[in-house]
């Protein structure tokens, strides 16, 4: 199989600053932490990034800076998806002109389409670049579930190419692994089932966790692409309390606590997503054996 973007890639925090303006200076050290930790990409401006904060120049502005600092390093795919459909294209396209790597698009939130619907809504967004698209499922906060045959469907255009799949139904995942085509990559859109969906032909994860744990689920990759399924079940195992301690409170919340303790972002959320009492933050902490 020919990789486009690796098999462990970054949903990437959005820095900001004590009055709520992006943290511009932060990306640089924040980026080399992540590539020296094992990523291969990095998403900018998706959930984890607080894509519904951000206005349409501030990104465009972080896509731009963070491919400044990458280079060729990694990828760099760009979060261009909304549940506006001529919008997202348009964003597509001034996002393509930047010199990005890909992009990436969420099912459509709030307006619940249909099948037929979603279908469109992916295709005018893929129409509107060369660039390969990643269609994002993520049923718990979209409302929607992008189902197995709209998907395969949406697999024969040619520069969609892969799918972050968060809904967390394995029957579904496997479904669309078995009838897209072989180059067709499926990644994981939760820490916590990267290694299932691996085992059943999955190609990796778009991680929130890979802030904090990236080589040790480097190496939980890297074991079961070389064979070794008893250790990569191993280190899944004992990654896992740390995989969910990421979800105690709403992505980002109990990430950026945690790059605020060890001084890679500030602990700043954009409104309404307020930072985690310092209670929580030290239980969160223990978890990391950080406290």
């Amino acid at each position: 199989m020919s990789l486009i973007f690796g098999h462990l890639l970054t949903a990437m925090v959005t820095p900001f600053d004590e009055e709520g303006k992006i943290d511009l200076p932060a990306l640089e050290p924040l980026i080399e932490h992540l590539i020296a930790t094992g990523t291969e990409g990095l998403v900018v401006a998706g959930t984890t990034g607080e894509s519904p904060t951000l206005r349409t120049e501030e990104k465009l502005t972080l896509f731009k800076r963070v491919k400044e600092i990458t280079g060729n390093r990694v990828h760099v795919i760009a979060g261009t998806g909304t549940n506006d459909t001529s919008y997202s294209a348009e964003l597509t396209r001034k996002a393509a002109s930047i010199g990005i790597d890909g992009t990436m698009a969420v099912t459509p939130y709030y307006n619940k389409p249909n099948q037929e619907g979603m279908y469109h809504h992916f295709k005018t967004i893929a129409e509107a670049t060369s660039l390969p698209l990643m269609i994002y499922n993520i049923p718990g906060r979209c409302m929607v579930n992008l189902q197995a045959d709209t998907l395969i469907q949406l697999s024969k255009i040619p520069n969609i190419t892969s799918v972050k799949e968060a809904s967390g139904n394995l029957d579904q995942i496997s479904e669309i692994i078995e009838n897209t085509p072989l180059d067709f990559q499926v990644y994981s859109g939760d820490d916590s089932t990267t290694l299932p969906i691996m085992s059943i032909g999955g190609t990796g994860v778009v991680s929130v966790a890979s802030h904090l744990i990236g080589m040790e689920l480097t190496k939980m990759v890297k074991s079961f692409l070389s064979g070794n399924v008893v250790e990569a079940s191993k280190l899944h195992r004992q990654l896992l309390p740390k995989m969910k301690a990421c979800f105690r409170s709403p992505n980002p919340i109990p990430l950026k606590a945690i790059l605020g303790h060890l001084g890679l972002v500030k602990n700043q959320t954009r409104s309404p997503l307020l930072p985690l009492e310092e209670k929580e933050t030290k239980e969160l902490l223990h978890v990391f054996n950080l406290a």
